[in-house]
This record gives structure tokens, C-alpha cells and sequence, in this order.
């Protein structure tokens, strides 16, 4: 056998194994799995939102208040946790609003929710939309309509009025969750309560309030987050004394970013991951129940 007959039975054998041989086309789909567009997507997406996290991270150990790194250090942790009274004053100021403008909106939002979604009244239609406007509203319109407001009230702004504020914008985000957990509910279980003798009461508190508790749990979560991160409607409603976070860090940055926002930062970012990871578990738990 020369030469020329052992290399065109290699060439044979490449064209039918990859043209239509079962291993040609595993190989085949094995790329186009690999090297997907929606992949290259993922990718990109999932660089360009954690990226910007890692840098916030590298620059929290920087030495230098610069871009440029100059070394490695714990310094700016240090004057986090020592030196910096007033930036955990502001930090605690939206903890506080956040928990309790929350835990208030999950309350009437989820007995709004139930309310119409039970109950046929005349003005259904119109609460169920008017109940949306928060989310629809620009931000701003928010902020200046509740600073004419309680300006017309005479109330002294504070972290009272940031309180009615964050209430106000929270409601609609937990009416909405709750409303879609009601959706899927099924009310031969509020029947079933009725026949073995539940009053409205009971079968509240008892049965529905306990299934509906995943939306009940994502929409306070939801609250909180919104709560924490808010900056145009706080700025419009906020007092002296009443400093939130992101009105300090706003206030800050305006001198140049400190590395002791880059720590804290990084701070709230490890205790976000282990909250969201304990709660996810709780939510198995609750919906598994």
C-alpha cells in the first residue's frame, strides 16, 4: 500500500466520521453547546455585575486612597469599625427604617392583598390600581408630593416622616407578591377550615396567613432591600438628625470615595450573602410545609 491510497482512506474515514458519522455529530453538538451565543450572554452578564464587586473588594485592603495600588492593609477597617461613629449612625438610622417601615408595609400589604382578593366591592378595581402608583411613579414625583405633603401637615422632618415615606413606596411591592401567592391558592383548603368549625378569624391566621407565607417572607425582603438602597425620595423627606446611609455616602463621595465606604461595602456584602443564604433555606423550609 503506498502512500497516496493511506492517505486518502485517512481523508475518507475524517469526511464520513464528521459528516455524518454518530460521533461527528455528538462532537458537533458538544461545540455548539459549548460555544453558545446565550453562554457568551451569561458570561458577560455575569462579568459585568460581579466585576464591578471585585474591584469594590480589592480596593477595600488598598493602602492608598488613590486608584493606584500601593499595597495591601487592614487600616481602613480599622477606622471603619474605631473611628467612624457617624457613618454607623447613619447605617443604624436605615436599619431601623428598613425593619420597621417593612414589617409595617408587609402587615397592610398583606391584609390588603387578602382583603381584595377575597372580598367583591365596589371600588376593587380602583384600589387594586391605585395600590400600583408607587411602583410607576418616578421616584422624584414621590419625594417632592410627600415633602408638599408634610410641609402642609407641619410635621418637622425626620426619620418619623422617613418612615411614612419608605411605608408608602414598600406597600405595593409586598400587595403584589402577596397577591400572586393568592392567585395559586387553593381555596377548597378555606372550605375545608369552614366545615370543621374555623370562624374568619381562624382560618386568617391558621391557614391562609401560613400558606401565603413565602410571599409574605419575599415581599418584607423585598421592602427591606428597597428601604436600604432608597436615596431620592429620603433626600426630599429627611431632617437634620436623620441621616441614612446613602444620603452619608452621597455626602461623601462628593470629596472623592473613601476606602472606609469600600469596607463597609464590603461588609454588607458578606452579611447580605449569609442572610440571603439562611432565608432561602427558611423559604424551603415554609414551602415545603
Amino acid at each position: 500500500m503506498n502512500i497516496k491510497t493511506v492517505i486518502h482512506q485517512i481523508i475518507t474515514s475524517v469526511r464520513h466520521g464528521g459528516s455524518g458519522g454518530e460521533a461527528g455529530r455528538h462532537a458537533r453538538r458538544a461545540v455548539q453547546k459549548n460555544f453558545s451565543f446565550s453562554k457568551v450572554i451569561f458570561i458577560a452578564a455575569i462579568i459585568f455585575l460581579f466585576l464591578p464587586l471585585f474591584v469594590l473588594v480589592l480596593y477595600s485592603f488598598n493602602d492608598s486612597k488613590s486608584m493606584g495600588w500601593t499595597g495591601f492593609t487592614f487600616r481602613w477597617y480599622e477606622q471603619l469599625f474605631l473611628h467612624s461613629s457617624d457613618l454607623w449612625r447613619a447605617f443604624w438610622n436605615s436599619i431601623f427604617i428598613a425593619i420597621s417601615s417593612a414589617a409595617t408595609a408587609t402587615v397592610l400589604g398583606t391584609l390588603g392583598a387578602i382583603g381584595v382578593n377575597w372580598y367583591r366591592f365596589k371600588i376593587r378595581n380602583y384600589v387594586q390600581v391605585i395600590s400600583f402608583l408607587p411602583m410607576i411613579l418616578p421616584e422624584i414625583i414621590i419625594g417632592v408630593s410627600l415633602s408638599i405633603f408634610f410641609a402642609g401637615l407641619k410635621m418637622q422632618l425626620g426619620l418619623v416622616t422617613i418612615f411614612i415615606a419608605h411605608t408608602t413606596f414598600n406597600l405595593p411591592f409586598v400587595f403584589l407578591m402577596v397577591m400572586a401567592r393568592l392567585d395559586e391558592f387553593d381555596f377548597s383548603v378555606i372550605e375545608a377550615a369552614h366545615d370543621l368549625g374555623a370562624n374568619e378569624q381562624q382560618t386568617l391566621f391558621k391557614v391562609t396567613i401560613p400558606i401565603c407565607m413565602p410571599g409574605i417572607v419575599s415581599g418584607m425582603l423585598t421592602a427591606v432591600t428597597i428601604s436600604l438602597e432608597d436615596f431620592v425620595i429620603t433626600y426630599f423627606v429627611a431632617g437634620p438628625g436623620s441621616t441614612t446611609l446613602p444620603l452619608y455616602i452621597y455626602s461623601a463621595i462628593r470629596f472623592g470615595v473613601s476606602p472606609v465606604i469600600n469596607a463597609l461595602s464590603v461588609v454588607m456584602i458578606l452579611g447580605t450573602v449569609v442572610l440571603t443564604y439562611c432565608l432561602r433555606n427558611f423559604l424551603k423550609y415554609i414551602a415545603a410545609k
